[in-house]
């Protein structure tokens, strides 16, 4: 019998999510029928490499944000030669940094928001694109710190004062509309869903909160933008040197009608796997229960070192 060790929980802002996840996760494979050793990871790495002896024969990822998303669990992983799920060390580090993710994604011609990284501390002065605009830390996810500036509203220095990410931030134009996700394994695109919300944009609260949103598979969409999505999920997948299952996530503005414009956000090397996460739902309705898909990742688990 396979022996799985399925790392959740972390040090991140998303420790939250990952527990949510594993605790799926882990189910899941026991009824697909592995040996499953939960390993809750937090600021002790020397406990980690205790739980991983003896060695098991893959390490399921379950971590979100840093340090479990971000090249870090993975180049300890890659040292251990413990083949694990999802991307390796290099696509891991580029997708969990957004400024080096939009770097790729616009040498490969891919769909971006006009933007910059900016000092955060130059917010107290003046907009550093006309409004509105989006900053973003450039290494969280889940919407993490997400700020929208709007016309009238007047939040630079209270932004800037309160900023707990680094001295950096990643600012972008705001594009209206909607918001929609592409969820690939390995070298298929499964589907576009359109994702609608009640609050001011796709923020935490509405990705993991029950009701916070709802979900349109597929999305009712012009045609030529729903293949368009497809077809920038993969090739961002692969542009990043992606592995295993991997989520893109756009916004697509036909507030001036169709077809409109769709606009690459970012590439989630490590989904959700929660109650309420996407790429479940979508491996669901291409007829892969979540067993299957937790079983899928295992199976095409790999060791980069």
């Amino acid at each position: 019998m396979t022996r799985v060790a399925v790392l959740f929980g972390g040090m991140s802002a998303e420790r939250e999510v990952s527990l949510s996840s594993g605790r799926q996760v882990i189910a899941a494979l026991r009824v697909a029928g592995y040996d499953v050793t939960p390993v809750e990871v937090g600021s002790d790495l020397a406990a980690v490499l205790r739980a991983l002896d003896p060695r098991p024969d893959v390490v399921f990822n379950a971590l979100h944000g840093r340090f479990g998303e971000d090249g870090a669990i993975q180049g300890v992983l890659d040292w251990l030669a413990i083949p694990y799920t999802h991307s390796g060390v290099r696509a891991s580090a580029v997708a969990m940094d957004k400024a080096a993710a939009r770097a790729v994604f616009l040498a490969a011609g891919l769909p971006v928001a006009r933007g910059a990284v900016i000092a955060v501390a130059a917010l107290e002065h003046a907009d550093p694109l006309p409004l509105p605009y989006v900053i973003k830390p450039i290494n969280e996810g889940s919407s993490v710190g997400v700020e929208i500036m709007r016309d009238g509203g007047n939040r630079r220095a209270e932004v800037a004062a309160n900023w707990r990410f680094g001295p950096d931030a990643l600012v972008e134009e705001f594009i209206p509309g909607r918001e929609l996700t592409v969820a690939v394994i390995g070298d298929q695109a499964l589907d576009v869903t359109d994702i609608t919300s009640t609050n001011l944009f796709y923020d935490y609260e509405a990705k993991y909160a029950e009701g916070g949103s709802r979900h349109i598979i597929p999305a009712a969409i012009h045609p030529a933008i729903y293949q368009q999505a497809k077809d920038v999920a993969l090739a961002a997948h692969r542009a990043l040197g992606c592995r295993g299952a991997t989520r893109s996530d756009f916004r697509y503005d036909d507030t001036a009608g169709e077809p409109g414009r769709l606009i690459l956000l970012e590439v989630n090397t490590q989904p959700g796997l929660t109650p309420t996460s996407l790429l479940p739902e979508q491996a669901a309705h291409h007829g892969m229960d979540f067993p299957s898909l937790c079983a899928w990742m295992v199976e095409h688990a790999s060791c980069r070192g």
